[in-house]
């Protein structure tokens, strides 16, 4: 009868495929870490690394003749080289018209060039009127310090006391204290006490 022989691989060989396969699995594992680094620093590439940024910074900015435009107050602030502008944290500041008044502006986020003559708001970006106190709520608001002129192209919302209106677009131009609210305007104006408006209408009747 013949006899079949098992065959055993030596000790040494075993080992050796180990470490091969060891090898291999770091290999690949240093290959994706490396990828995955790579793939992170073009996004930064993308977005630019600061190259500074200040803490509880306060930001004024002057016309030629010396006069205050616009004043910026905010908790972090960083300039980005790779597109020249200052990136800010929960801004809080003015716009100050030809008359000196002060245009209350804050958001969640900032986006300044470096000139000072374009600002984006972004997220719960708010306007306050300085006289009449009418505000604007919306998400985005731009302001460009040359026209004096600030817009969103966002859903907005004008309030003033108990009165509200809803646009898809703002214009406001602050020197000349004029404002513009269009595309699917609707508006909510609060109704008046039963007693005023039998006075109104009594009013009406005796002057008739």
């Amino acid at each position: 009868m013949a006899k079949t022989a098992g065959f055993q691989s030596p000790w040494w060989r075993r080992l050796g495929l180990l470490a091969l396969l060891l090898i291999l699995g770091g290999g690949l594992t240093y290959l994706d870490q490396r990828g995955e680094n790579q793939q992170e620093s073009a996004t930064s590439n993308m977005t630019g690394e600061p190259d500074y940024y200040l803490e509880e910074a306060s930001m004024t900015r002057f016309d030629a003749q010396g006069r205050a435009y616009q004043r910026l107050d905010t908790p972090r602030l960083a300039h980005t080289p790779a597109d020249d502008v200052i990136r800010t944290e929960t801004p809080h500041g003015y716009l100050i018209d030809d008359e000196q008044r002060q245009w209350q502006v804050t958001s969640d986020t900032g986006v300044m060039d470096r000139s000072g003559e374009q600002l984006t708001l972004e997220g719960n970006a708010r306007l306050i009127q300085p006289e009449q106190a009418w505000s604007l709520e919306t998400q985005t608001l731009h302001y460009d310090n040359r026209e004096a002129h600030a817009w969103s192209d966002t859903p907005a919302v004008l309030r003033q006391h108990d009165q509200r209106m809803r646009g898809d677009r703002f214009d406001a131009w602050i020197n000349e204290d004029r404002m513009r609210l269009t595309d699917n305007v609707r508006g909510h104006l609060p109704q008046q006490p039963q007693s005023q408006q039998s006075q109104s209408q009594q009013s009406e009747d005796q002057g008739s």
